[in-house]
C-alpha cells in the first residue's frame, strides 16, 4: 500500500509498516502541492495536523483507504466523512497520555510551588523568599473531566499525594477504583479545587469553560488544561482569575493556536491574551505536553500496529 507521510515522525512507523509490504514515501519535506500530486494515487495519508482534512480534501483522494494522525486529536479531520467514504481513520493517543499526565502534574507544581517565578527572580539577582510561598498538594480535591487515555494516566501519576480524585466522564461508566471516584459533573463542582480538563475539541466542548461555567464551582478551583485551547475561553478565565474564583492556571494550549498548532504574533494576539502571559498565577507552556523523547516513538509505533491491524499484508 503506498502511504504518503506529510510530517516529521519517528522512523519506527516506517520501520514497522515497511517489514510489512508497505510503501513508505516521505514527504514531510516537500510542499502542498507536491504532497498533493503524489496524494493522487496513495491508499494511505500519515500526519501530525500539517493539513485540514475536510470534505472536499477527502473527496479529492477517492484512492484513499486510510488515514493516520499521529496523535490525539482529530479536530482538523472529518472522521465522519471519512468513514462515510470507506475511509479508516486511526490515531494514537495511548503513545503520549504518560507524557501529558506528567506534564500537567509538574505544571500543577509547579505553579503551586512558585518555581517559574522565583527561579527568574533568581536569575535576575533577587532572594526572595516569603513572597514565593507555596502551597502543598496534598489534600486537595483533584476534579478530572475526561477519563480517556490522559485523564486517567493524569489520575495515576497524581494518586500518590494523598488527594481525593475524583472524575467525571460524560460518555465513559464504570471506572471508579481504588484510587478515582467516578462523580457526577456538579459534585466536582462542589468539591473540586483543582480541576484537570482532558476532553477532545469539538463543537460541544468550544468554549465549555466560560463565565458561566467557572461560576459553577463551590470553591475557588486551580485549572489545569492540556486538551486544546479553544475549550477554554481566554477572556471568561482572565476575569475569574482577576476575581479570584480561578486561583491559578496551567495552560499548554490557548484558544490561538492554529489549526496545525502555530501561534500568532503577540501583537496580533488580543489584550485579554496579552494580559494572561504576563500573569505571575499563569504557567504557560507552547503545546509540548505530549512531547518527550519516549512518547515520539510510542506515537508513530502505535500508529503502525493499529494500520498493520487492519491491512496486514503479511
Amino acid at each position: 500500500m503506498k502511504t504518503i507521510i506529510i510530517d516529521t515522525i519517528h522512523l519506527a512507523l516506517y520501520k514497522r509498516l515497511e517489514a510489512k509490504g508497505f510503501e513508505c514515501i516521505d514527504a514531510s519535506k516537500m510542499d502542498d502541492i507536491k504532497v498533493r500530486e503524489i496524494l493522487s494515487d496513495a491508499d494511505g495519508l500519515v500526519l501530525r495536523s500539517r493539513m485540514t482534512l475536510n470534505k472536499q480534501f477527502i473527496d479529492d483522494y477517492p484512492n484513499l483507504k486510510f488515514i493516520g494522525r499521529v496523535g490525539a486529536g482529530l479536530e482538523h479531520i472529518d472522521v465522519d466523512y471519512a468513514k462515510s467514504k470507506g475511509v479508516e481513520v486511526f490515531s494514537s493517543p495511548e503513545g503520549n497520555r504518560q507524557a501529558v499526565a506528567e506534564h500537567a502534574l509538574g505544571s500543577l507544581l509547579t505553579l503551586f510551588n512558585r518555581i517559574h517565578t522565583s527561579n527568574a527572580e533568581v536569575r535576575e539577582g533577587k532572594w526572595i523568599r516569603k513572597a514565593n510561598e507555596g502551597v502543598e498538594l496534598r489534600g486537595k480535591t483533584i476534579g478530572i473531566i475526561g477519563f480517556g487515555n490522559t485523564g486517567e494516566a493524569f489520575s495515576r501519576v497524581a494518586s500518590g499525594f494523598q488527594t481525593p480524585i475524583l472524575a467525571f466522564d460524560k460518555y465513559k461508566r464504570g471506572f471508579a477504583d481504588s484510587s478515582v471516584k467516578e462523580v457526577s459533573l456538579e459534585r466536582l463542582f462542589d468539591e473540586a479545587d483543582v480541576v484537570s480538563l482532558h476532553i477532545p475539541y469539538n463543537e460541544e466542548t468550544h468554549y465549555m469553560v466560560n463565565d458561566s461555567w467557572l461560576s459553577s464551582f463551590k470553591k475557588p478551583i486551580y485549572l489545569i488544561n492540556t486538551s486544546r485551547g479553544s475549550i477554554v475561553e481566554t477572556s471568561a478565565l482572565l476575569d475569574a482569575i482577576n476575581s479570584g474564583k480561578v486561583l491559578g492556571a496551567c495552560l499548554d494550549v490557548l484558544e490561538y493556536e492554529t489549526e496545525n498548532l502555530k501561534m500568532p504574533i503577540l501583537d496580533q494576539l488580543p489584550s485579554s491574551a496579552r494580559e494572561l502571559m504576563v500573569n505571575d498565577n499563569v504557567l504557560l507552556t507552547p503545546h509540548i505536553a505530549g512531547l518527550t523523547k519516549e512518547s515520539y516513538e510510542k506515537l508513530s509505533s502505535i500508529l503502525a500496529d493499529k494500520i498493520i491491524e487492519a491491512f496486514d499484508r503479511a
